[in-house]
């Protein structure tokens, strides 16, 4: 009896093989009005992947970037998928000092900058112990290994690693816990083939723009699911409104994400101003989501389906709520997505279980068995269901702030913002906001004799915490409430004075 073949592994860099071969000619990416067509990027992924194997680097290795958006970033994504090296890219807006920190927690055989970064690329590059540096566009001053097009070897042909599994890490992407020490989430090439899947029968290519910089995981996410439909992703240089609905209409996009706050800019922009008629797709999600808002898409956009997510970097897509249901079915995020179990604990922590789990949390087994038992991964949010299996997030066991999609360890504010002069005390919440789905606010007991408001704050922070860490509300108390028997901060309570108005906030301007 003949043996069975085994089954063909979902690997990356098999999307852009197929891609270059069947439509080289066709968008994959765009920003502003440069583009990179599906043949281009293969090409230059092999002459990226030529180069770094010449350096040594290759399969089981990882590459970390610290760079803001740029197309330069792509080949380098697909050429690390192709050697089997895993992907990790760093927060663009992180200043040196924390960049080198979580660059150091990946161990990488490489680290790759943009021009903004390459100033800072050697002392960072020393910091984490990486033996190589490299800049991934000209004219960003000298040091370190050419990674421009210009300079990378001049092999097209495909690169092949025959050690390469479907099980082995694609990507590291980095964020935060509830201690503040970022965690890399393992994902492999088989969960995020199955991640961005989007089926056999679907015919019309993915024309979508990406609200998201390309060191964040939805960046990715969304380019792939889009490449999968042999389609193409549009980025831009900052998620303005103006910026994501020109992209629209330069690029005649079909799919629009957008986090709630992102959505009300648009609607804030008078109808007509630009040609959003190939629109079929509107989606959001992070965050709760208003149903004032959906509401609003639904009048503005005609014709077009919304769809509301629920998920995580280590969860991928946990729920969605179709657009059948997101009228009828308010505040809910929906039934689990497909191939997604989902179940709550007694104390009602939502749970979820499905082929598209992160395999943990990079060199970190103690995080990764607190998270995934019994092949469940424990959210840290409180949920309820209703009685057609709908779900609500209703709270947080955890008490990570998620702002703006982002996520913030109150810890990690707290040890920074304690070192102010006038701060004899502090406890860092986060408050719902319409806009970022919730805020920092800083609580804060002013040392007797002192002056402080939120401008100083912010100014303390300088570059010990990224922008979207730093508090945006301030609040001043006279005793920070904290439990008796072990003097944790009583976030619930200080989060519920600042909603009902007991405690005097001002807000940044």
């Amino acid at each position: 009896m003949a043996a069975t073949p085994e089954p063909l592994p979902l690997l990356i860099g098999d999307i852009f093989r197929r891609n270059a071969t069947l439509l080289p000619d066709a968008v994959a990416a765009s920003l502003d009005v440069a583009v990179l067509t599906h043949g281009e990027l293969d090409r230059l992924a092999n002459r990226m992947a030529w180069t770094l194997r010449g350096l040594g680097i290759g399969h089981g290795d990882r590459i970390v970037t610290w760079a803001d958006t740029a197309l330069e970033v792509l080949p380098l994504f697909v050429a690390a998928a192709k050697l089997g090296a895993a992907f990790a890219p760093v927060n663009a807006r992180l200043g040196a000092d924390e960049a080198a920190r979580v660059v150091a927690l990946a161990r990488p055989a490489l680290l790759a900058v943009d021009a903004d970064r390459a100033a800072d690329a050697a002392a960072v590059a020393g910091a984490a112990g990486v033996k190589h540096w490299a800049r991934l566009q000209s004219g960003a001053g000298e040091g370190g290994i050419d990674l421009h097009p210009q300079a990378l070897s001049l092999r097209e042909d495909d690169i092949l690693e025959p050690a390469l599994r479907e099980t082995d890490p694609h990507v590291l992407f980095f964020t935060s816990g509830s201690t503040g020490r970022p965690k890399g989430v393992v994902l492999s090439h088989r969960v995020n083939y199955l991640r961005s899947f989007q089926g056999v029968f679907r015919d019309v290519p993915e024309r979508s723009v990406c609200m998201f910089p390309l060191f964040h995981m939805a960046a990715f996410t969304l380019a792939l699911s889009a490449w999968q439909t042999r389609g193409e992703i549009a980025f831009v240089r900052a998620a303005t409104a103006e910026a994501l609905l020109e992209a629209v209409e330069r690029r005649r996009a079909n799919r629009l994400y957008g986090i709630p706050l992102v959505w009300r800019r648009i609607l804030e922009i008078p109808p007509g101003r630009y040609d959003l008629s190939s629109l079929r797709e509107l989606d959001t999600g992070t965050q709760a989501v208003p149903i004032e808002l959906v509401r609003a898409l639904k009048e503005r956009f005609p014709g077009t389906a919304t769809r509301i997510y629920y998920g995580s970097t280590e969860v991928g897509s946990g729920t969605t709520c179709p657009d059948a249901d997101v009228l009828r079915k308010p505040g809910s995020v929906g039934p689990p997505s497909p191939g997604v179990e989902l179940r709550l604990t007694e104390e009602g922590e939502i749970c979820i279980r499905s082929a598209y789990l992160t395999d943990g949390y990079f060199d970190d087994p103690t995080a990764t068995a607190e998270a995934l038992r019994d092949g469940w991964f424990h959210t840290g949010d409180l949920g309820a269901l209703d009685d057609e299996g709908h779900l609500y997030v209703v709270g947080r066991k955890k008490d990570v702030i998620r702002s703006g999609g982002e996520s913030v360890a109150p810890t990690e504010v707290e040890t920074v913002l304690a070192g102010h002069p006038a701060v004899a005390d502090v406890a860092v919440v986060g408050v719902p906001d319409p806009d970022w789905g919730e805020v920092v606010c800083a609580v804060v007991v002013v040392a007797e004799g002192e002056e402080l408001d939120l401008a100083s704050l912010q100014r303390h922070c300088g570059d010990r915490l990224a922008g979207f860490k730093k508090p945006r509300r301030f609040a001043r108390v006279a005793v920070i409430p904290r439990t008796a028997a072990t003097a944790q901060v009583q976030r619930p309570l200080l989060v519920e004075q600042l909603q009902s108005g007991a405690l005097a906030v001002e807000r940044e301007r």
